[in-house]
C-alpha cells in the first residue's frame, strides 16, 4: 500500500466524497489564506511582550515561532482527532485584546495575561470533555453571540487604522484623519490596503499574504533605491536569526503568582467567552460550505474540533502566544474540496515548514502587517446581518456590544455592556421570563464589578 492509499484509508477520504490530491490542494489553499498570522500575531504581541536582554526584533521572532508551533499542534489535533478540514492559529482580536487592553491598558504583566489564556484553555478542555457546551451556550444572550464577531471586527479596524496612521489622535475630537499623503508610512499602507482589497474582492487565494508581501517589497525597494532612508518605511535594523524561545515558553508559570483575583477572572472569562463562541460560530459557518451540518443545523461531534481548539489554546499559552482559534479562512480550503482531516494535516505541516522563513519575518514593516487587521475587520462585519434590529433587546444589546469594543478599546467592556443590557431591556418590554436565571446572575455580577472598578475601588 502506497502513501496515498495509506492517507486515504487513515482519513477515510473516499467516504467523504474526496480524494488525496483534492485534500492536498485544499490544505495548501487554507494555509495560504491564513498564513498572514505568522507575521501579524508577533507584530501585535511584541507591543506587549518585552523580555530583558532581547530586542524587539528578537522577541518578534520568538513569538512568530510560538505562533507557528501552536498552530501546528492545534491543527494536527484537528486532523488526527476530529478528522475535519479546519485550520487553527492564534486569533486576531484576542491578540489585540491581550496586548492593548490587558497588558497596556490594565497594566497587567504579559506573563499574567498568558496565565489567563492558559487557565481559559484548561477550562475549555474540561467543559468540552464533560459535554457542558450546551449549558455554557445557553448562559449568554443570543444578540451578544451574534454580534461579538462584528464588534471584534470594528476593534481590529480601529487598531489597524491607527497603526497605518490613517486615523490619528486629536485634542478636540479624540481622533481625526491623519495627514496620509504627507506620510510615506501611511501612503504605502493605504496602497497596500487597496491592493489587498482588490485581490480579496476578486477571490484571489492568499490575498492578505500577497498584500503584505507586495507592500513589504515596495517599502524595501524604495529604501534600497535611495528614495527613503533606512528606518523610514523599513525596520532600522534586522536582528540575527532567533530560534531559541526558552525566554518566552513557560513564562505563564511566573504569571500565576501575585494575581488580583477579580481582574484575573474577568480577563480569563473574556478570553474564554470569545474563544468559545468564535470557534463554535466559525465551525458552523465553515461547515455550511462543506455540507457538514445535520438536519438541525448542528455539526456532528462538534466537541472534537472544540477540543482541538482548547488544546491549541493551552499549548499556545505555554509556548507564549495568545488564544488559538479556528480560522474562517478554512472555508477557502473547503471550497476547494477539502472534506477530511488530511486537509488540516497539510496545513499543520506547512506551518512547520514555515519555520524556515523565521529569519526574514522581522524584515516585514509594521504597516504591511497591520493591513491584515483592516481587511479581516471588514470581513467580520458580515455578522451584523444576523442581528434582529427590530427587536429592542437585540438592538440595544448587540448595538452596545459592537460599539463599545472599539470606543472603550476593550472586547471585555463591549461584551459586558451587551450582557448587562439584555435582561434590562427584556424586563422593560415585559419579556423577563425569557431570560435565564444564569443570564441574570452574570449580568448582576458584571454590573457590580463595573460599578466598583469605575469608582476605583478595584482595578
Amino acid at each position: 500500500m502506497g502513501l496515498s492509499d495509506t492517507l486515504a484509508a487513515r482519513f477515510d477520504v473516499e467516504s467523504h466524497g474526496s480524494d488525496v490530491r483534492t485534500e492536498l490542494v485544499a490544505g495548501l489553499t487554507t494555509f495560504l489564506a491564513m498564513s498572514y498570522i505568522i507575521v501579524v500575531n508577533p507584530a501585535i504581541l511584541s507591543d506587549a511582550i518585552q523580555i530583558e536582554g532581547y530586542g524587539q526584533g528578537e522577541v518578534f521572532q520568538m513569538i512568530a515561532i510560538a505562533t507557528i508551533l501552536s498552530a501546528a499542534v492545534a491543527t494536527t489535533v484537528m486532523a488526527l482527532y476530529a478528522n475535519r478540514p479546519f485550520g487553527l492559529a492564534p486569533g486576531l482580536g484576542l491578540n489585540a485584546f491581550f496586548t492593548y487592553t490587558v497588558v497596556i491598558g490594565l497594566e497587567i504583566p504579559w506573563q499574567t495575561a498568558l496565565a489567563a489564556v492558559f487557565t481559559e484553555g484548561i477550562l475549555f478542555i474540561i467543559l468540552t470533555a464533560i459535554g457542558a457546551r450546551e449549558y455554557v451556550i445557553r448562559l449568554f444572550p443570543e444578540p451578544v453571540k451574534k454580534s461579538v464577531g462584528a464588534g471584534i471586527g470594528l476593534f481590529l479596524l480601529f487598531i489597524g487604522l491607527q497603526e497605518l496612521q490613517i486615523v490619528v489622535p486629536d485634542d478636540a475630537t479624540l481622533v481625526t484623519l491623519g495627514g496620509i499623503f504627507a506620510n510615506p508610512w501611511a501612503i504605502l499602507g493605504v496602497l497596500g490596503l487597496v491592493l489587498t482589497f482588490v485581490l480579496w474582492a476578486r477571490n484571489v487565494t492568499g490575498a492578505i499574504v500577497l498584500g503584505i508581501v507586495t507592500t513589504s517589497v515596495a517599502g524595501w525597494g524604495l529604501t534600497l533605491g535611495g528614495v527613503f532612508d533606512r528606518g523610514t518605511v523599513t525596520p532600522p535594523t534586522l536582528p540575527a536569526a532567533q530560534y531559541d524561545i526558552t525566554p518566552l515558553a513557560g513564562a505563564f508559570v511566573d504569571g500565576l503568582s501575585g494575581i488580583d483575583p477579580v481582574t484575573f477572572v474577568l480577563v480569563m472569562f473574556t478570553f474564554f467567552f470569545v474563544d468559545f463562541f468564535d470557534t463554535a460560530g466559525t465551525l458552523i459557518g465553515v461547515s455550511q460550505f462543506g455540507d457538514f451540518l445535520d438536519d438541525d443545523g448542528d455539526l456532528p461531534d462538534i466537541d472534537r474540533p472544540l477540543m482541538a481548539d482548547a488544546v491549541g489554546t493551552t499549548v499556545g499559552a505555554m509556548l507564549g502566544t495568545s488564544t488559538v482559534t479556528t480560522y474562517i479562512e478554512s472555508s477557502a480550503g473547503v471550497e476547494e474540496g477539502g472534506r477530511t482531516g488530511l486537509t488540516a494535516l497539510v496545513v499543520a505541516l506547512l506551518f512547520l515548514a514555515s519555520l524556515a522563513v523565521i529569519p526574514i519575518v522581522a524584515a516585514i514593516p509594521e504597516y504591511a502587517s497591520f493591513i491584515a487587521l483592516i481587511v479581516v475587520g471588514v470581513m467580520m462585519l458580515q455578522g451584523l446581518v444576523e442581528v434582529d434590529w427590530s427587536d429592542p433587546a437585540w438592538a440595544v444589546s448587540a448595538g452596545l456590544t459592537v460599539t463599545l469594543m472599539p470606543f472603550a478599546y476593550s472586547i471585555a467592556d463591549g461584551l459586558a455592556a451587551g450582557i448587562v443590557a439584555y435582561p434590562i431591556i427584556k424586563l422593560a418590554v415585559g419579556e423577563g421570563d425569557e431570560v435565564a436565571l444564569g443570564q441574570y446572575a452574570i449580568a448582576a455580577l458584571l454590573a457590580v464589578y463595573y460599578v466598583l472598578s469605575t469608582r476605583g475601588v478595584i482595578l
